[in-house]
């Protein structure tokens, strides 16, 4: 089926990606967990009507629908939705699950209590598009309602690649290289399976574009941290007292700028009015 959606690259890699099992991984269960925890902050006990968009499969629709509220998921990958659908229809309180894009969502104005923006915000490389994913989800938020942006953190390939050495790879290098400078993220054709065309955030930029949206006063957290730079990460994780020393560090320091670069993943929180 022709997606006109998104970029072909795009709907490529992820037609062709496990994302259903993404969280399960490697750092995956650090971000899914972080992820759960920074939106409980901003949700009521129970009934909200929240938009998940670029949802993909499901998990975090699975997850919110489960604790009592209202979930629609917004993604254009027509394998994701189909994933979703079939996941919905397993759960005793089900989600909605919707193709359909960020930049023009089929929501009546003042509709949702909440939206999550997730792949849209670092997989539009103009900022214009970008603008204009913030400001539907502003448009369709209730009075007082709450955006919860996900972004890539302009850094996240350096600090990666300084780590396991991929960094002297030349392409790997100019990748990092316009990153850093740019924001902007094209995948050496040598390096298969990495996140296809997207932007990777400055912590002030993601500021910046939430405000001209039209949001109040966006605040910004770290979502990983930089905990998992732990060179003994995953057997950290295994120690039930090592993993809560790490946890408590990571909440001391998530709204720290000075650390924000360390974090592969940032949040941005913005009220409507």
């Amino acid at each position: 089926m022709t997606n006109n959606m998104i970029s072909p690259e795009i709907d490529l890699f992820y037609s062709g990606a496990s994302e259903d099992k993404r969280l399960t991984f490697g750092l995956g269960p650090l971000e899914f967990e972080r992820n759960k925890e920074l939106i409980s902050r901003y949700l009521p006990a129970t009934g909200a009507v929240i938009i998940d968009i670029g949802g993909g499969p499901g998990v975090y629709a699975e997850w919110l629908a489960d604790i009592g509220h209202q979930v629609h998921l917004i993604d254009p990958v027509n394998k994701h939705i189909q994933q979703a659908q079939k996941r919905a229809a397993k759960l005793k309180k089900p989600f909605k699950a919707t193709l359909g894009e960020a930049r023009k969502l089929d929501f009546k104005d003042e509709f949702a209590d909440m939206v999550i923006l997730r792949g849209p915000l670092y997989h539009l490389q103009l900022k214009a598009n970008r603008i204009k994913a913030l400001k539907e989800a502003w448009r369709v938020l209730k009075p007082a309602g709450v955006l919860l942006g996900f972004a890539i953190n302009h850094t996240v390939s350096t600090v990666t690649g300084l780590l396991n050495g991929m960094i002297h790879d030349p392409q790997f290098y100019d990748m990092c290289q316009s990153e850093l400078k740019s924001g902007i993220h094209n995948p050496p054709a040598n390096w298969p399976g990495i996140l296809p065309e997207a932007f990777f955030h400055k912590p002030a930029e993601l500021i910046d574009e939430t405000r001209e949206a039209g949001f109040n006063n966006p605040k910004l957290f770290a979502v990983e941290g930089m905990v998992w730079l732990d060179s003994k990460y995953f057997e950290t994780r295994s120690d039930p007292k090592k993993k809560e020393a790490m946890m408590a560090l990571l909440k001391s320091t998530e709204e720290n700028p000075d650390l924000f670069s360390f974090s592969p993943h940032l949040m941005v929180c913005g009220k409507k009015g």
